[in-house]
């Protein structure tokens, strides 16, 4: 519960978004990272605190709603999309963001995950992957990488990961992006756009775990290497990476070819990328690049639509059905058919 209302009228600043709650995370845990730049952007979303509502599950990441002043509630296990998907059903007003992460989403919460994303309920999903389960100590998770191992898998893991941004995009999510802990302007610009955007929205953030899995992601921030690793996608742009900006990716059907400006390679072949798509195959094939080592990893936007959205369309029926049939009484409903008493 925020310990100040919206009523002043002076703008709200990061401090606004600061509780007296010591962050419990280890040292150099990439979640720093990620609410630092949530308490920067909050402000700048035009929403009073007082309708702003943090859910979370069970988790690293799932104390989140203890470290923002706004209203929140810390969940159960892989429950988190289904109670916001309740609190915005009840309340559309309240702009809903739920915490999560790799285990707690993609684990027991992977059913809530994708049939929020098929109903395109207004709520704002930030999930920090780090490929593996922090709070109970480094068992491989729904991420982990084949031949991952940890306590749990001694010998290797022989499950095959979850590509969040894949599934996501699969399971009908209107806006679907990644971003990386150690890049925190474009995390800020991720979630302002993720904010803004009507209907669900779904931010992957590539979190390191320094103490149970340093370095996951080190071919993507290592300053030397890292430029021919990250592939930002800007919409209305080719997609060209590398630290000369010398290659690009050409998607023709469902291959992707890497352009090589330097060695006759044409920028007229780099596909020009365009996030508003409305066949989602090209964004599905970007975002299945992930885990091959010879294609670079992309990061920002993959989809993004504006469809109508689940709550609207709920409202419709109920204000038709009121208009047709009045408004109705509780105690009638409750005793309107028939009825038993236990004793």
């Amino acid at each position: 519960m925020p310990d100040k209302l919206n009523i002043q009228d002076r703008p709200l600043t990061r401090e606004d978004f600061v509780t007296d709650q010591e962050p419990r995370w280890c040292p150099g845990c990439g979640d720093y990272s990620i609410l630092a730049q949530m308490r920067k952007v909050l402000p700048d979303i035009g929403v009073p605190k007082e309708n702003i509502v943090f859910i979370a599950g069970i988790g690293c990441s799932s104390r989140f709603p203890y470290y923002v002043d706004t209203y929140g509630l810390h969940g159960i296990h892989g429950r988190a999309m289904a109670i916001a998907s309740g609190v915005k059903i009840s309340n559309p007003n309240l702009s809903v963001w739920v915490a999560t992460g790799d285990g707690d989403a993609l684990s027991i919460g992977g059913n809530h995950f994708i049939h929020l994303f098929r109903r395109n309920i207004d709520i704002n999903i930030i999930l920090f992957n780090n490929q593996i389960y922090g709070l109970t100590k480094g068992q491989y998770s729904p991420t982990s990488e084949k031949g991952k191992i940890t306590r749990s898998t001694p010998h290797g893991s022989i499950d095959h990961p979850f590509n969040p941004a894949a599934l996501a995009i699969a399971s009908g999510a209107t806006f679907v992006a990644r971003t990386i802990d150690r890049d925190p302007s474009h995390m800020q610009e991720m979630f302002k756009k993720a904010a803004k955007h009507k209907g669900s929205s779904f931010v992957e953030v590539y979190q390191n775990c320094n103490i149970f899995n340093d370095g996951a992601f080190i071919q993507l921030t290592d300053k030397t290497v890292k430029d021919d690793n990250v592939l930002y996608l800007e919409d209305g742009k080719p997609l060209i990476f590398g630290k000369n900006k010398d290659k690009g990716i050409k998607v023709e059907g469902y291959s992707i070819k890497v352009v090589d400006l330097e060695n006759g390679g044409n920028e007229s072949d780099i596909t020009v990328f365009n996030e508003n798509e409305y066949d989602s195959s090209i964004a599905f094939i970007l975002a299945k690049m992930t885990y091959n080592p010879e294609l670079p990893t992309p990061v920002g936007i993959f989809r993004h639509r504006n469809i109508e959205i689940y709550e609207e369309l709920l409202e419709q029926q109920i204000k038709k059905d009121i208009e047709k049939k009045g408004a109705g009484e509780l105690s009638k409903l409750l005793n309107d058919a028939e009825t038993w008493t236990v004793g």
